[in-house]
């Protein structure tokens, strides 16, 4: 079985083209972008011939089964909404939404259409998570204690419909590794702000704040998770990453990003330690490089987890292609893909994209009312409904 598929968003979304293109249950592939210029110089660069200028002449049409958001943050709702009551399927990129009606109005969508939506969480696929879920599932950390999460990224210079964004609505590539880790939802947060946006960089949002940090308490095992996400005015190269702490063992993410390699702490037995006669445990450190996983994509996808080369035919020249996100991509589109074919829900479905976006939000409104705690919706409980 293959399927048709159509990105929205040639800028991010051109990344996917090449991955859509190459597996094996896609068939025809379109662009869409409402800017001329990008629409076809995408769609040159990666050999696609069925191009859109708007995504409504793209649902008018009769072809394309599924449809993937890649556009800026403030078309998510409308445009998911959009594809899923035309009776197709929906990936979008983060978040789902920024508000808790947005969310409610893409679930709502998708309950009545029947048609599959996927988060393209790309946290949740890189090599890096698969590797700490793997020392988790085998036990090697133990029982887990805290997890903390961050996102710091300067965004001087970006279009300026970034300016002022509220960060923690943003939060999902720090919180949805530690939610999937944990296998947990957030109940409460507790969110404040920590400095002060210039007037130059306010924007159009209702946020003050070039930082946000939150503390979220978890419905298992008494868990608590920390994240920060910060857009502006903090000096420090770019940081997407998780730590994770257990009874036995904990994994840091690098300090730099560069650093491809994962910090693993490990308790020693008791009496080792560097305390009086020996008291308290000692811990080894050590460095990991987390594997590649091309074992879970098809032959076609698996060089795509690494920088590589795509000839996209037709006399056009190969194009080189990075792979962010520690080689999440083609993991992504391998999970949409197939969870279509399938006939299956996919990882991250509405439900779980809800519960990963919904704790950034409130988190949020906490800041905004200095601390307050707020309670974080449970979609499963207050709509009766799973995916």
């Amino acid at each position: 079985m293959t399927i048709d598929v159509a990105v929205v968003g040639g800028r991010f979304g051109g990344e996917f083209l090449p991955l859509y293109r190459s597996h094996p249950n896609v068939g025809r592939v379109a662009l869409c972008d409402v800017d001329e210029d990008t629409l076809h110089t995408v769609a040159d660069r990666y050999g696609v011939p069925d191009r859109f200028d708007s995504l409504d002449a793209l649902l008018a049409s009769d072809r394309f089964d599924a449809v993937h958001v890649a556009s800026p943050v403030r078309f998510h709702v409308d445009q998911s909404v959009a594809v899923l009551q035309s009776g197709r399927h929906c990936a979008s990129a983060v978040p789902m939404a920024t508000t808790l009606d947005g969310i409610r109005r893409v679930l709502a969508a998708q309950r009545s259409s029947g048609r599959t939506y996927m988060m393209m969480e790309t946290m949740v696929f890189g090599r890096e998570f698969l590797h700490v879920r793997d020392l988790y599932e085998r036990g090697d950390l133990g029982a887990l204690t805290f997890l903390r999460g961050a996102h710091i990224q300067n965004l001087d210079g970006f279009p300026r419909y970034w300016y002022g964004y509220p960060p923690m609505t943003y939060s999902t590539h720090a919180l949805s590794p530690l939610l999937a880790l944990a296998v947990a939802r957030v109940r409460t947060a507790v969110g404040l702000g920590s400095g002060r946006l210039t007037a130059d960089r306010r924007g159009d949002f209702d946020n003050p704040f070039p930082v946000e940090t939150a503390l979220f308490q978890l419905d298992r095992d008494d868990l608590a998770a920390e994240v920060t996400v910060s857009f502006f005015q903090t000096g420090r190269t770019y940081y997407e990453g998780f730590s994770v702490y257990g009874h036995e063992a904990g994994v840091e993410w690098p300090q730099l990003n560069e650093d491809d390699g994962l910090r693993v702490f490990r308790l020693e037995p008791l009496g080792g330690g560097d305390g009086p006669g020996g008291r308290g445990r000692d811990a080894s450190a050590t460095t990991v490089h987390p594997p590649d996983r091309p074992d879970l994509l098809p032959p076609e996808l698996a060089p795509f987890v690494r920088p590589t080369t795509f000839d996209p035919g037709g006399g056009a020249p190969a194009v080189r292609l990075g792979s962010a996100h520690g080689g999440s991509h083609p993991h992504l589109v391998h999970e949409f893909v197939t969870s279509i074919v399938e006939s299956r829900a996919p990882v991250v479905d509405a439900l779980t994209a809800a519960a990963w976006t919904a704790p950034g939000i409130c988190g949020h409104e906490s800041a905004l009312r200095s601390g307050e705690r707020v309670e974080v919706p449970d979609f499963v409980t207050e709509q009766g409904v799973r995916t």
